[in-house]
């Protein structure tokens, strides 16, 4: 099938993040549910008290920068976070970073757009991570997770002991894994279908005129019209070079890209099974509206 066309474009993407994302979801979910039966929830509590909360989240969107993941690739190690007893506000610190920020996208905004561009975009990147975790963690949202992860937060994982046999944690790292990929799977399936139409229908051209130059809400414009799609940055940056070609300010292109690989819908659709809608809807105010403000920020610098 020809993969210039609409319909080849939208299969070929469907068919490759499907793969991309289940096998990624198996192998994250897998790995982390290994790695929890080596620490217990109340040890992880324990270290993160002795840190000044800022630290904490510092070093969540720290994580976030140097595992590059995709939106969806990343809920399953967010979720493994909070159920160690992770504080929420800091797994959402980490949450925003890791499809935001990584190597992959500084390697390619430099470059696309030099170094300077490459900085600015990282460390307001680090920033909106940090204070969107922040302000998060102060609204105290617990109450909003669903019920089976309230659930888990309330009794210790199975097979936490001092002593365990590799017979054991694999046990418990499959079982934690499917009943997961159960939770998910639909919403997966129908998540990235939305973002892979999207990818192949909605011409360039489009969010071209919307977020032009002479538009002043350009930059809300390009933030809502990139939460539909699905990207990482390395998937996004061919398209944020050729928005500029086409007239869009860079800063509003960034807020695009920005938008794009931190509120994807179909990360939201994975989320929906972790989280109430009210959540959902905090979580997407509180990131976006940071993602606007950096976009005009970016806009005034790069004049």
């Amino acid at each position: 099938m020809d993969s210039s066309t609409p319909w080849g474009a939208a299969l070929s993407f469907f068919v490759g993040d499907i793969v991309k994302i289940f096998l990624l979801l198996v192998v994250i979910i897998f790995a982390v549910s290994v790695l929890r039966t080596f620490f217990p929830p109340e040890a992880v509590r324990d270290r993160l008290a002795k840190l000044p909360r800022w630290l904490a989240h510092l070093l969540a969107s720290l994580l976030g920068v140097i595992t590059p993941f995709c939106s969806c690739s990343a809920v399953p190690l967010f979720l493994g976070f909070v159920e160690a007893g992770i504080p929420l506000g800091v797994t959402f610190s980490f949450l925003v970073a890791s499809p935001m920020i990584n190597e992959v996208a500084l390697v390619m905004l430099l470059g696309l757009f030099g170094w300077q561009i490459a900085l600015l975009y990282i460390g307001f990147g680090l920033v909106i991570a940090l204070i969107s975790g922040m302000i998060l963690g102060k609204l105290k949202v617990e109450p909003l997770l669903q019920d089976f992860v309230l659930k888990n937060l309330k009794k210790a994982p199975p097979l936490v002991r001092m002593r365990q046999t590799w017979g054991d944690r694999v046990s418990f790292a499959w079982g934690y894994t499917l009943d997961i990929l159960r939770k998910v799977s639909l919403w997966v399936v129908l998540g990235v279908g939305l973002g892979a139409w999207i990818h192949g229908y909605v011409p360039t051209d489009f969010l071209a005129h919307w977020a032009g130059r002479s538009n002043p809400i350009a930059v809300p414009v390009a933030v809502l019209l990139g939460i539909p799609l699905y990207s990482n940055a390395a998937g996004v940056l061919p398209l944020i070079a050729a928005l500029t070609e086409k007239g869009v300010a860079l800063g509003t292109a960034l807020a695009f890209m920005m938008a794009v690989t931190a509120l994807s819908f179909p990360e939201f659709m994975i989320l929906r099974k972790v989280m109430k809608v009210k959540l959902l809807v905090i979580f997407a105010g509180v990131v976006g509206g940071g993602i606007i403000l950096v976009g005009y920020l970016f806009n005034a610098l790069l004049r």
